[in-house]
C-alpha cells in the first residue's frame, strides 16, 4: 500500500464564478444570494449535491467559498460546510479561522447544518452560522442529515457562535426542489441513489 493522500479539487466553473463575484458582500442577503447560487451552479454543472456554503469575514469579504462535493469526490465528508471551512483554514493559514476570538468570521450556509457540519463548526473558530433552508427541507427531498440535538441553535450560542437562520428559506429550498426533481442523487448511507 502507498501512502495515501487527500486533496480537494474545486471543479472549474468555479474560478469563472468567482471572477465574475464581488470580493465584498455589504449585507445577509448579498452574502446568503452568493452561497445559494454556488448551490444552484453545483447542481446544474452536475458536480455535487445542492449545498453551499462560504466564510465571510466581519466586512463581508469572501474568504472561502464551499460545494458539496460528496458524489464527484467520493468522500462523504466532503460537506459544503466543511469544504468552506478547510478552504478558509488554508487561505487564513491557521486550523483556529478565529484566532483564538480575537478575530470575526461567520459560515453561511443554503441549508442548516446536518450533525457532522453542526459538530464541525465550533471546532473551526468561526462566530456565527448564518442559514438558508431548514433540515427538514433537506430531509423533506430525502437527505438524512444525521442525529444533533434538538436544541442545536443554543448549544452553538452556548460556545458563543450566534445563529440566523430562514434567510433566503424559499430560494434555498428552490435549489433542493430543483436537485430532488432533477434526478439528483440522495447519498445517504446504505443508499447509493438506488
Amino acid at each position: 500500500m502507498t501512502k495515501p493522500g487527500i486533496t480537494i479539487d474545486l471543479p472549474d466553473w468555479l474560478e469563472s464564478f468567482l471572477a465574475d463575484s464581488p470580493r465584498i458582500f455589504s449585507t445577509t442577503a448579498e452574502r446568503m444570494g452568493f452561497v445559494i447560487e454556488l448551490s444552484r451552479l453545483n447542481v446544474r454543472n452536475r458536480s455535487g449535491g445542492p449545498f453551499g456554503a462560504a466564510v465571510f469575514d466581519v466586512d463581508g469579504r469572501l474568504v472561502a467559498p464551499g460545494i458539496n462535493l460528496v458524489e464527484s469526490a467520493g468522500c462523504s465528508i466532503l460537506h459544503a460546510e466543511m469544504v468552506a471551512l478547510a478552504a478558509a483554514q488554508k487561505a487564513l493559514g491557521r486550523y483556529d479561522i478565529g484566532d483564538a476570538g480575537r478575530l470575526k468570521y461567520e459560515i453561511y450556509a443554503s441549508t442548516e447544518p446536518c450533525a457532522m457540519c453542526f459538530g464541525a463548526i465550533p471546532w473551526s473558530g468561526v462566530s456565527g452560522l448564518v442559514c438558508g433552508a431548514r433540515g427538514e427541507d433537506a430531509r423533506e427531498i430525502g437527505f438524512d442529515e444525521g442525529s444533533k440535538p434538538d436544541d442545536w441553535v443554543l448549544a452553538l450560542n452556548r460556545r458563543g457562535i450566534s445563529v440566523e437562520r430562514d434567510v433566503l428559506r424559499a430560494a434555498a429550498v428552490a435549489v433542493l426542489r430543483e436537485y430532488a426533481e432533477d434526478g439528483g442523487v440522495l447519498y445517504n448511507p446504505g443508499n447509493h441513489g438506488h
